[in-house]
């Protein structure tokens, strides 16, 4: 059950939109290697809008993916990709519904 999630909001620089889209499509590869990241989304929001989505079991977890590729990355790529530091809310999960797995 997750009960900890990431929710981080990116805006792209102009004429960056297509590469930071590119870049959410192959972080799903990274995600999918966390053994304690069970949920990750990219998320589109506007034209230059974006968002990341990945909720944990525990707080552990979730550091865990603080410190991992993907934000690592993300944190490499972002002065030239955003027009601005992403902005990463660490929120509760009050429910959820999961597939079945």
């Amino acid at each position: 059950m997750v009960k900890v999630a990431l929710f981080v909001r990116l805006r792209a620089k102009p004429g960056k939109e297509e590469e930071v889209k590119g870049f959410l499509e192959s972080a799903v590869a990274l995600a999918n290697r966390e053994t304690t990241t069970p949920v990750w989304f990219a998320l589109r929001m506007g034209p230059a809008t974006f968002a990341i989505f990945d909720a944990f079991a525990g707080d552990a977890a979730r550091q865990a993916h603080l410190a991992g590729d993907i934000a690592r990355t993300l944190m490499a790529e972002a002065p030239r990709l955003l027009a601005e530091t992403p902005k990463i809310e660490m929120v509760d999960v009050l429910a959820a519904k999961l597939p079945a797995g």
